[in-house]
């Protein structure tokens, strides 16, 4: 049986393929997305010729550049946000009333995208976070009221090359969704290195501390992930009592420890990803 993606009905435009996009494109290749379907719009173009193959698709550095028959069945945005009003023009004038719009830009709300392309075009708002790269990220989505349940599933398959996805009906939770998930990786790599940096404090060589930190923290990403086990058990099953994890955790979860200064910081965060969609 053939690949949904591999029956994509149209053009499949990708504007932006830097890390985010590329990992996107890389995956909706590996799903079968037929590679003479694909129009990407970048500056940088090596990245995406290197992930499509010699003479497939179409890299352009430029929107104007891109050469279509007819209007694109979806448009992927993948430019920063503060790129996004000067590519926005060019990306409306080429799409047509069933192209579905896709964004992955932080902060952009489905008003900003209504305005630029139209009350009546379908959009999908997305946030992912960056181990997409390796698809094991989590993308959350919300949809305006003209995408029809046909391109619901379509953006739901473009984003699975990610990892897992998630969708919300009220677009103001995707600036919580920013906060935790979407700037989380950086969270658990500070995490790493203040780990790290404590075990070369306690004595520690520093590129043993560090392996401990990276090793430690991976595989027990990958335990709660596979466990069925709530965080809180296996917090728990780690910690004996009167031993060295709970004499730990009583620094760490004491008052105004690591609970209340990680809600502060989900707390500037969200509000931060509201000012940018202001």
């Amino acid at each position: 049986m053939a690949s949904p993606l591999a029956l994509l009905a149209g053009d499949l435009v990708l504007i932006g393929c830097g890390k985010m996009g590329g990992a996107m494109l890389a995956g909706w290749l590996a799903g079968g997305l037929v590679p003479g379907r694909v129009r990407v719009v970048e500056p940088a173009t090596e990245m995406a010729e290197r992930i499509l193959g010699a003479g497939q698709g179409q890299v352009v550095a430029d929107v104007a550049a891109l050469a279509l028959a007819a209007p694109p069945a979806v448009i992927v945005l993948a430019v920063k946000p503060q790129m996004m009003d000067a590519v926005l023009p060019a990306c409306a004038a080429l799409a047509g009333p069933q192209t579905l719009v896709l964004s992955i830009a932080a902060g952009k709300t489905l008003a900003y995208f209504g305005r630029a392309f139209g009350p009546d075009a379908p959009i999908v708002r997305a946030m992912p976070n960056t181990p997409a790269a390796i698809g094991r990220g989590i993308s959350v989505a919300v949809a305006n009221g003209a995408v029809t349940p046909a391109q619901a599933a379509l953006a739901d398959l473009l984003l699975q090359a990610g990892g897992e996805v998630a969708w919300v009906e009220d677009e103001g939770l995707i600036d919580p969704v920013t906060a935790v998930s979407g700037g989380g990786p950086a969270y658990v790599f500070l995490l790493i290195e203040t780990l790290a940096a404590a075990g070369v404090a306690a004595g520690l060589p520093a590129d043993l501390a560090m392996r401990l930190a990276r090793v430690t923290v991976s595989g027990s990403g990958e335990l709660a992930r596979l466990s069925d086990e709530p965080a809180d058990q296996l917090r728990r099953n780690v910690t004996s009592p009167n031993g060295t994890t709970e004499r730990a955790l009583a620094v760490l979860m004491g008052e105004g420890a690591l609970a209340p200064l990680m809600t502060r910081a989900i707390a500037a965060a969200t509000a931060r990803s509201r000012e940018l969609g202001a």
